[in-house]
């Protein structure tokens, strides 16, 4: 069950990223980066599967330096999500990776280099049959540009989007996403507004270097909700100086507070009050983290009173309130179910919510 408001989203130009779809009336796409050595074998691939086990979409991996293209060959044989090579500098490392195998690369023209070494980074592409992600990035702007603006204004990274849309295009390509990233909400949220009227490309939005997992966790939330609330983005990454599991929990949860993706378990609970008559925090912390594994989407409530909870409960597919005396109302599909007394609320609920799950999806 689920509240019914439903978002328009822009209709863009679609796109595949190995076997994701990005644009068009795919869903939106959550997507991390790894922060492991890429030529480390191992710990990359231990972390790649870590965000495989959270539902990741997309990983993108970086490399600087050939080592870490030549370790593309053993690194996607043994992931299942599509991986994007990220290139900064040396367009060699651009050609390598895809003939690696990459399932995309993400380039910012403002620091490869000549046109002529950008259009040899498109020719491997379109030889390979990959797409680009153009990243224009309010950190390494082109030198013109910058000196017209003076900084890194959401005009200034309109017009860099502008500069290498038209570059690909005079190369007779067109299979590429676009994403205009800054630190600042408000320069990322217009020069994203400004592109998404100019263009049809597939969006990846981001709001770049967002901070540590609290603080990080909020500004990316506020600049890519106003932006997904407007129907615009096909894709996203939360970054966050924090392990790449939690930028794929974020995300996720973003995208399922504005009803753009089904995913796990979503818990709606109170904040607590003299009312309560059981802890709330307690429980919704231990079953929140009981049921983590749990991919396919239910919704729960859990009311420490029955102030709110029957109208919360009727909205979810289990609900639970607190009625006093260690008896508590149980609601099923929105409908008052049965009282239960004297339980392991924690043990109860996971119980009951695991078996809902396999009644669902069966």
């Amino acid at each position: 069950m689920n509240y019914s408001y439903s978002i328009k989203r822009k209709k863009t130009k679609q796109i595949q990223v190995g076997n994701v779809l990005v644009g068009g009336d795919a869903p939106i796409s959550v997507q991390t980066m790894t922060n492991t050595l890429t030529h480390d074998i191992e710990a990359t691939l231990e972390q790649i599967h870590s965000i495989e086990k959270e539902g990741c979409d997309i990983v993108r991996v970086s490399i600087p330096d050939e080592k870490s293209s030549i370790a593309l060959k053993e690194i996607i044989p043994n992931i299942s999500i599509p991986l994007i090579a990220d290139i900064h500098f040396h367009y060699k490392r651009a050609l390598e990776a895809a003939e690696n195998g990459a399932h995309c690369l993400r380039i910012n023209p403002g620091n490869i280099g000549s046109i002529e070494k950008i259009k040899e980074v498109i020719e491997a592409a379109k030889q390979n049959h990959i797409p680009i992600r153009v990243g224009v990035n309010a950190g390494s702007l082109e030198k013109q540009i910058l000196e017209k603006y003076k900084s890194p204004t959401a005009q200034a990274l309109f017009e860099s989007a502008k500069l290498n849309i038209q570059l690909l295009e005079d190369q007779n390509f067109d299979n590429f996403k676009i994403s205009v990233k800054a630190s600042n909400i408000f320069t990322s949220v217009e020069a994203y507004q400004l592109l998404s009227e100019y263009c049809d490309y597939p969006l990846h939005l981001g709001i770049t270097e967002a901070g540590s997992y609290f603080s990080g966790s909020i500004k990316s939330s506020i600049g890519l909700g106003m932006l997904l609330y407007q129907g615009i983005g096909d894709t996203i990454r939360v970054s966050l100086s924090d392990h790449p599991t939690q930028e794929v929990k974020v995300g996720f949860e973003m995208l399922k507070s504005l009803n753009l993706r089904d995913y796990g378990v979503t818990i709606i609970s109170c904040p607590s009050c003299a009312r309560q008559q059981f802890d709330v925090i307690k429980t919704v912390k231990n079953v929140e983290s009981r049921l983590s594994h749990i991919k396919k989407p239910i919704t729960v409530s859990i009311i420490g009173c029955v102030v709110n909870g029957p109208g919360e409960a009727t909205m979810t597919n289990i609900g639970i309130t607190g009625g006093g005396n260690d008896t508590h109302m149980v609601y099923v599909d929105g409908e008052k179910s049965h009282r239960i007394q004297n339980e392991d609320l924690v043990e109860y609920l996971v119980k009951t919510i695991e078996n809902k799950v396999e009644e669902i999806h069966s």
